[in-house]
């Protein structure tokens, strides 16, 4: 399910990704109170899966309960859109429940837009468009918000960048001008010493997230055997330091100029305002922002891997991790649905397949996580568990591959599928309780939009899951997840390489 990225869970769906910045992993300037949905912090982006296992555990005691069904009932967020002649889309969703108003600014721009030897890019601009524009002096857009009683932050995926402001509804012109103008004109204020000092503060990040975080550098070794050197999907989000290094005043400046336009943005308002109200501040402060130039992207081929990749990586690590990854398909295809739910039923609770059968029963495991990751030019699927002291990863693949066999053959039963879609229910009716943040409704209405084009899909995206059956998730099974086609990431403590998936050990 959907979902912007801090720290993820096991296990993602729709609402993980509305969640997802909860999962897969964009990368936020700054952590909040509030979670993020969508995408694990080791994944593409710094966000968590939309199924993640700790949550998923929370959640299996909420599916417990007797369903929701939401699916019967009308899940609607009115809203109002409009499109300034600059090509500034806007969406509008009134609700004066709260005397409160969301922001939620997407850019149309993510890693997936880098090229090869020019990657961190659009995490690196995150950081910059906080550093103050030519009438907000650098310090004074934080300090104006909080003045005003409103938060803000920012995050980065591989397709899109995202920024938000939440407040009292008297700081809507307020928040409205501070956005308006850091897209109108920042470029004048974009110096060598601003790409320094933010360059220095992402390379440090990216040694807290990456280098120095234990598993840190295995999502990026997996899209590494995952996708070829050219693919958008090689690289993370964060990109690498030797890319981050070599960037120049030249390339930052021209990658705002190429992506921070009116054009290739949507604004979503959510909260207390009549859209009458909102569209006179949008007018008034974006009106005179100039277009930008049309962004053209070209899908790169479908990928598909010869055959079964191994990998080992020494990491400083306690205990071993084994991870599996699939390609499978973009986020909102026809087995996207299906193949959350397959997480949900491998991992998504304590009486999931896999964490049952590892953690409980044969104890060999302290954790298990699977969960699909659907982009917007190509989804993968990951399986992975970390071992308990005393045991080895060939120990708990073999129990991986024959859950997956069980499954291919069988089929989950109906049980298990009402349970996952239970799960759903329950994470879509805490995504509608707030407005603002990741994954509260403005940010739900920028992510139906830019993925199927209609900014109030939320009960059309609960249906899919609803009509996910048992045969489905067998035959998604079958189609995605084979031997012969994936990636074993073997994860262990350095001077180790014993505790490896054996080569050959795999289908």
């Amino acid at each position: 399910m959907p979902p912007p990225r801090s720290t993820r869970p096991t296990y993602r769906s729709p609402v993980w990704r509305a969640l997802r910045n909860l999962r897969d992993g964009s990368f936020c300037r700054k952590s909040s109170g509030a979670a993020t949905v969508f995408p694990n912090p080791e994944s593409r982006g710094m966000m968590m899966p939309r199924f993640a296992t700790a949550a998923a555990v929370v959640l299996g005691l909420l599916s417990a309960r007797p369903p929701v069904h939401l699916s019967a009932q009308s899940l609607r967020v009115p809203y109002q859109t409009f499109r300034l002649p600059n090509g500034l889309q806007v969406v509008v969703h009134e609700d004066h429940s709260v005397p409160v108003v969301a922001v939620n600014m997407w850019y149309h721009v993510g890693s997936s837009d880098e090229k090869p030897g020019r990657t961190g890019f659009a995490h690196l601009f995150e950081h910059i468009m906080f550093m103050g524009s030519q009438h907000v002096p650098t310090g004074d857009f934080d300090r104006l918000l909080e003045a005003a009683g409103a938060d803000n932050n920012g995050s980065t995926t591989e397709d899109r960048t995202n920024y938000y402001e939440d407040g009292p509804a008297n700081a809507l012109p307020l928040m409205l001008y501070l956005d308006a103008d850091r897209m109108g004109f920042l470029l004048p204020e974009i110096t060598a010493n601003k790409v320094d000092l933010q360059r220095g503060v992402v390379q440090n990040e990216r040694r807290q997230s990456y280098e120095n975080r234990p598993y840190g550098l295995a999502e990026e070794n997996i899209l590494e055997r995952l996708y070829p050197a050219s693919h958008p999907y090689h690289w993370p989000v964060i990109g690498s330091m030797a890319d981050l290094q070599a960037a120049t005043l030249d390339d930052v400046r021209r990658f705002f100029q190429t992506y921070y336009t009116p054009n290739n943005a949507t604004l979503a308002i959510a909260g207390d305002i009549t859209p009458r109200d909102a569209r006179q501040f949008v007018e008034r402060y974006f009106g005179d922002i100039a277009r930008g130039p049309a962004v053209t992207r070209t899908p790169p081929p479908r990928v598909q891997l010869a055959g079964a990749v191994g990998a080992v990586l020494e990491d400083r690590v306690q205990l071993p991790r084994v991870y599996n990854a699939w390609h499978t398909v973009k986020a909102f295809s026809v087995d996207d649905a299906t193949l959350d739910v397959l997480a949900n039923v491998l991992a998504g609770g304590r009486s999931s397949r896999l964490y049952r059968r590892l953690v409980y029963e044969l104890q060999i495991a302290t954790d298990v996580v699977a969960f699909q990751d659907g982009g917007r030019i190509d989804g993968k699927f990951e399986v992975y568990a970390t071992a308990r002291p005393g045991h080895d990863l060939g120990e708990l693949q073999r129990v991986i591959d024959e859950e997956l066999r069980k499954l291919a053959d069988q089929g989950p039963t109906p049980r298990e599928v009402e349970r996952a879609q239970n799960t759903v229910e329950a994470q879509f009716l805490s995504r509608m309780e707030r407005v603002g943040g990741f994954g509260g409704k403005a940010d739900q209405l920028n992510y139906y939009n830019y993925f199927v084009g209609t900014p109030d899909y939320f009960q059309k995206d609960l249906e899919r899951y609803a009509r996910v059956t048992p045969a489905a998730v067998r035959r998604t099974l079958q189609t995605y997840l084979t031997g012969a086609h994936r990636v074993v990431l073997s994860v262990v403590p350095q001077g180790k390489p014993e505790l490896a998936v054996k080569e050959g050990a795999t289908p």
